[in-house]
């Protein structure tokens, strides 16, 4: 079916805007999550008779929950964005999310019906993860197909620029209500940031609801009648899925930082908690700026260079930085943790999503970068926070052996990225063929 030239035509700034803005908006409802669980869950949702150390456990894991179900989600997700399309899925997933994380603030405490309310906790958890899934893998494959060529790491860097804002915006609206008296905090003070997700739902709709689905996307669903997006992933691009699954266990560094460091220096060591959201605020504004840094240098030198520097930095950064929180030096802290998370990390977190989304073909780039991202969010963030807790000790002071758990990740995640070709001087023509077996080929001929 012929298409006029205008309805094919690129329009790279209004996807990277459209990316930007809903991952923001939508991460800002998945890292209060961790904000909260981190200072006041584990007051509120478990037995007041646990074991504190047991309390913190269990409130971590509540994290992890929405991290192991990611793999199911992108079963689902990235499988519907290659079939229906990434504007379909970039919907549905707005009000997933908008949806559980506002419930999360209305939900019973454990004091009010006991047992049930981390119940009620956990299913909210599970529908944020089912529906982080498919976020990020829809608006990457979005801003990437848009983009013009040879600038794509840039692009699409302003989703990852989006999501990091939504974690500052969460860790910033709490830092008010950290500042509460106890008992306010936990009895109305904590709900508000959920609460707040009503306006993401509206805005994130409205940005969204215009945006048109990239050409390549458009070309190949016109072209090629698909078989199962989930199918031909698993035949012909599993060696990808895998190699994305270890490169994002880098994501180990942001969980550790964002969520287990904050209940570290609050529970174990006694720092006061609005001073360390700040901490977080002020390297997540430095990193606004060295996302789409990274991302320009990317598309000069590559995308294996920048990300392998990205996982290098924070392996040998987290013992300064986690060693600076234990003495409880705060211009120390403020100073490994911009150059640790802030800086180096940065690199990596800016790069991987047109590094990663450039190991598949367009007709399966959602399903397959779903996959492989979810996998490795799973087992990152699902196990970081509670196994860095463990490993901690009950009295919270083996801060090396959670350094040495966060070095052995980074260390993975370069080993895998080294694996990968080079794909930042490609055209998106020059990728699908790159990606594309012969057996694949002729398939696609086939049906034509």
């Amino acid at each position: 079916m012929n298409q006029p030239e205008t309805s094919l035509a690129k329009t790279p700034k209004r996807a990277a805007v459209a990316s930007w803005i809903g991952s923001a908006l939508e991460y800002y409802d998945f890292a209060v999550y961790g904000t909260a669980a981190a200072l006041v869950l584990n007051h509120l949702f478990f037995p007041a008779d646990t074991n504190p150390a047991l309390a913190i456990l269990a409130s971590m894991a509540t994290v992890g929950v929405a991290y192991v179900v990611r793999p199911l989600g992108a079963l689902i997700m990235g499988p519907l964005a290659d079939k229906y399309g990434r504007r379909f899925v970039l919907m549905l997933t707005l009000f997933l999310m908008g949806g559980a994380t506002f419930a999360i603030g209305c939900l019973p405490t454990f004091h009010d019906v006991g047992f049930l309310a981390p119940v009620l906790l956990v299913i909210c958890r599970i529908i944020q993860g089912l529906s982080a899934s498919g976020e990020q893998a829809s608006a990457i494959s979005v801003s990437l197909e848009h983009s013009s060529e040879h600038r794509r790491g840039v692009t699409t860097s302003w989703t990852l620029q989006g999501t990091q804002f939504g974690t500052l915006l969460a860790t910033g609206v709490f830092i008010p209500f950290a500042t509460l008296p106890q008992e306010q905090l936990l009895s109305w003070g904590w709900r508000v940031p959920f609460w707040l997700s009503a306006v993401v739902i509206v805005t994130a709709y409205i940005i969204r609801r215009k945006l048109e689905e990239p050409p390549a996307f458009r070309e190949v669903d016109e072209t090629v009648v698909q078989k199962s997006p989930l199918a031909a992933t698993f035949r012909h691009h599993k060696a990808a899925v895998l190699r994305i699954a270890a490169a994002a266990m880098i994501n180990t560094v942001n969980m550790v930082f964002t969520v287990w460091s904050i209940s570290y220096a609050t529970n174990g060591v006694g720092l006061d908690r609005a001073t360390m959201l700040w901490v977080t605020v002020v390297t997540n504004f430095v990193a606004l700026f060295a996302i789409p840094l990274a991302g320009i240098v990317a598309d000069k030198f590559g995308r294996k260079p920048v990300f392998v520097v990205g996982t290098i930095g924070p392996a040998v950064l987290i013992y300064p930085y986690l060693a600076a929180v234990t003495a409880g030096n705060w211009p120390l802290i403020f100073v490994f943790g911009i150059l640790m998370s802030g800086i180096t990390y940065s690199l990596a977190n800016a790069i991987w999503p047109a590094f990663y989304a450039e190991m598949f073909p367009t007709r399966v780039r959602a399903t397959g970068l779903a996959l492989g991202t979810q996998i490795g969010f799973a087992v990152s963030g699902g196990v970081a926070p509670a196994l860095a807790t463990f490993l901690a000790g009950d009295d919270m002071a083996n801060w090396v052996g959670v350094g040495i758990f966060v070095s052995a990740m980074c260390l993975l995640s370069a080993v895998a990225a080294l694996t990968a070709k080079e794909t930042g001087k490609l055209t998106l023509e020059e990728i699908d063929v790159l990606h594309t077996t012969r057996t694949e080929a002729a398939e696609a001929a086939r049906i034509r």
